[in-house]
């Protein structure tokens, strides 16, 4: 069994991981990076926000086409299968992997294809399918192994009519219904994606809305979107059984209601990879979702090993877990450390969704006086030209001092649009307040001009 020595062993090659294994190298650190599938990027490339998001992307160029006055001249709608939606999107995954691999080259980190499982504190056994075996040795470490969706057990996941949110990429048809249990930011997302296509969706929430975490008004937008491409919504359901057949499968819900669809996704909740890892031989306990509790250092019970990711919870988006697996680096090179914590939510739903910093609910609740400063897309030339006119930029700020406090957006490039309002938000002092959007000339015509729009709306507001 061949031996290796490093100074910092990273297992998973996801966001966090590849960060944390990059900013180790940089700094002259001797890294190595373990990967159990056979290509890198993680989850996050091979079955989670990347292939989602091209499916999406894919879906939205279908829907204006369909959609679009000036298309007709040239032809009738088309109808486009699922199968040849997602090889498209494999294109970006190929892309992906070849990027990333350069990166690992590039940055002279040696990469371990297998699985990695812990014999003491400071040494893995790392096996690949052929039955190799590699002792690695290192000073540290970091867990970034990401999250699998959870699957219960009273529910027959071999069935070739139910899928989770991993194994719906592998869909070789495209079904006429679908009834989606679980209505968060997967199951949400993937009602986008399927309605887009033409397919009548069973949305099952047992929450009482969607996605409760955004602001009422931003939750509202999407529930009549959604419903307005054909979704239906259930709120407050729980799941009996998921009996499937030949020809399709019955959710039966403890409200006594039936829902018959083609086919089955489960998209509710997900667990942190961590059963394999051997970390009872090191004296670390995952709780019962599999996720491993660190400190605010990102470091566990142990100090040298640290997680971040997903495995370690909360927020689970990529753009965090990068942030965290850099900052966890850091910290164990003794550099300048910080928490990720204010984080932007990106929900990719048709149309998206972004938010940062404090929504209508949380400010009522805290009895901070604000006030709401608004654009809609409709109102503006690029959404016009465009034809996204769906959608608006919400800013939420003091009356008083004008500092900006929230930033929603719902529609086209949201995700995007946020960026500008998060960026001020961080700076100090009267930097931070309405007036910079009104004392800032913006290009016209453009999305960003919405901020302007929108801050002139605020402070009419005042009196």
């Amino acid at each position: 069994m061949a031996v290796h020595n490093y100074d910092v062993v990273v297992i998973g090659t996801g966001p966090a991981g590849e960060s944390a294994a990059i900013n180790a190298a940089k700094h002259g650190k001797r890294v190595a990076i373990i990967e159990k599938q056979q290509a890198v990027g993680g989850n996050c490339t091979h079955w989670g926000t990347i292939p989602s998001k091209a499916l999406r992307h894919q879906v939205k160029q279908i829907m204006q086409f369909n959609t679009n006055r000036m298309f007709r001249d040239i032809g009738e709608p088309r109808w486009f299968s699922f199968p040849r939606v997602l090889d498209r999107s494999r294109v970006t995954i190929d892309q992906q992997v070849e990027m990333r691999t350069r990166f690992y080259a590039r940055n002279r980190i040696e990469v371990f294809f297998g699985t990695a499982r812990f014999r003491d504190e400071h040494t893995v056994i790392v096996r690949d399918n052929h039955e190799g075996v590699e002792e690695i040795n290192a000073q540290k470490f970091v867990i970034a192994t990401g999250s699998r969706p959870y699957r219960p057990p009273d529910i027959d996941f071999r069935h070739p009519r139910i899928y989770c949110s991993d194994t719906i990429l592998g869909l070789s048809h495209t079904p006429r219904t679908l009834a989606i249990f679980g209505a968060g930011v997967i199951g949400s997302e993937y009602a986008s994606i399927f309605s887009g296509l033409g397919v009548k969706v069973d949305l099952i929430d047992s929450r009482d809305r969607l996605l409760s975490f955004l602001d009422d008004e931003i939750s509202d937008a999407l529930s009549y979107h959604l419903r307005q491409n054909g979704v239906l919504i259930r709120h407050q359901e729980d799941y009996e059984s998921v009996e499937p057949d030949d020809s399709g499968v019955v959710v039966y819900l403890k409200s006594g209601k039936r829902v018959r669809a083609d086919a089955f996704l489960w998209a509710n909740g997900r667990t942190g990879n961590t059963d394999n890892l051997g970390l009872e031989t090191i004296g670390l306990e995952p709780n019962g979702r599999g996720q491993l509790q660190v400190d605010e250092h990102y470091r566990t019970a142990i100090p040298h090993i640290y997680a971040v990711g997903d495995v370690i919870g909360w927020p689970s988006l990529a753009s965090a877990a990068y942030d965290q697996g850099k900052n966890a680096s850091d910290d164990l090179l003794d550099e300048d450390f910080r928490v990720v914590d204010d984080v932007p939510t990106g929900i990719y739903t048709i149309p998206e969704i972004s938010s940062v910093g404090k929504n209508e609910r949380e400010l009522t609740e805290a009895k901070v006086p604000y006030e709401v400063a608004q654009a809609f897309f409709k109102d503006t030339a690029r959404a016009q030209i465009t034809g996204d006119t769906v959608g608006m930029l919400k800013i939420l700020f003091h009356r008083d001092t004008l500092q900006i406090l929230g930033i929603h957006c719902f529609g086209d490039q949201a995700s995007e649009i946020v960026h500008i309002g998060q960026a001020i938000m961080q700076q100090e002092g009267e930097a931070n307040t309405l007036k910079y959007f009104i004392n800032t000339t913006f290009n016209y015509p453009t999305m960003a001009e919405a901020y302007r729009v929108a801050a002139q709306n605020g402070l009419n507001r005042l009196f």
